[in-house]
């Protein structure tokens, strides 16, 4: 290790789009009119579970739950995103990166053990319909739910460690905020550590859970498969189709993002650069956003209470 580089860091800059201005703004209109869509769509989930009797169900205590988590991580990046776009000198103070690495990792990693718990959830009200009031008892669901925060310990830890790391004077994060990879590659010494224990954490919190909506959901398609009536098959689908479209989306992108093989340089590296980076803002905002359009748009119960909310509020006034 070179000693005469290592320094203090106060700041660090992010890169983002700086190379592309037209498209900073372009992204700036967008994911301004995406963050306001993921507002009011995750809220209005939230405020219906809260105040609809009907929907006091561990389905949409969970579906709350995962709805705060999306406000939560998107507003941990995008509004320093919105702000980077818009100024000159796109810098976060280290500090505020320490914040921002913690708050990202703590919300992704609780959001994979709860879409977990979701399908377990799913995997009782098809498969043991009868004994699902016993089984998802509010003794039972809401302290699963609680116990998805362990996600913030693990993004406790990791955060610390990577804090803990000399950096050289290269401040310059290759990505729109700051990500923790992204921000280990600028670290001035050995960092297999620390990617040893992101890759526990990563098989613990992410793949995990992954393997558990596998098997939950193949023992939902069996016990479907057995059901003699296409229209019993088809409402017993539609109980799991949406949280099912969810996880897809949420970890499709994941794995494209972290599991892809890396490019190799070229001359059009900046290019593949600007792609991993745009991919990566598809799973930080396209994500939260649609999760709430696919609940109610697939979703009668939902539906239905939104109809009520409005007409109440409208015969309150």
């Amino acid at each position: 290790m070179d000693w005469e580089n290592q320094t203090i860091l106060v700041e660090f800059v992010l890169k983002g789009l700086s190379g592309y201005p037209r498209l900073e703004l372009l992204f700036f209109a967008l994911i301004l009119i995406m963050y306001v869509v993921i507002l009011l769509g995750n809220g209005t989930l939230i405020s219906i579970s809260i105040l609809d009797p009907h929907l006091h169900t561990p389905m949409y205590f969970f579906l709350g739950n995962l709805s705060f988590l999306d406000i939560c991580y998107t507003t941990t990046s995008i509004p320093p995103t919105l702000v980077s776009f818009l100024s000159e000198r796109k810098t976060i103070s280290f500090s505020g990166c320490a914040v921002q690495m913690f708050l990202g990792l703590a919300m992704g990693t609780t959001e994979c053990v709860l879409l977990g718990m979701m399908a377990f959830d799913r995997y009782v009200a098809i498969c043991y319909p009868l004994r699902y009031p016993v089984i998802m008892s509010k003794d039972s669901y809401v302290p699963m739910a609680a116990g998805s925060i362990i996600g913030v310990v693990n993004s406790a830890v990791q955060t610390v460690f990577v804090v803990l790391l000399p950096f050289c004077r290269n401040n310059v994060i290759n990505h729109f905020s700051c990500e923790i990879l992204a921000v280990m590659k600028l670290a001035c010494a050995d960092i297999s550590g620390n990617e040893f224990i992101m890759l526990v954490a990563t098989t613990v919190f992410t793949l995990m859970p992954l393997l558990l909506i596998v098997i939950s959901y193949s023992l939902i398609v069996v016990n479907i498969l057995k059901i003699h009536t296409s229209e019993g098959r088809s409402k017993a689908f539609s109980t799991c189709s949406a949280h099912l479209t969810v996880v897809i989306i949420f970890y499709g992108t994941i794995l494209f993002m972290y599991m892809k093989p890396k490019s190799k340089e070229t001359f059009h590296s900046d290019d593949l650069d600007a792609t991993d980076k745009l991919i990566s803002m598809f799973y930080g905002v396209v994500t939260p956003m649609v999760n709430p359009l696919i609940y109610s748009l697939r979703n009668k119960d939902v539906k239905e209470a939104v109809k009520h909310l409005l007409i109440r509020k409208v015969f309150n006034k």
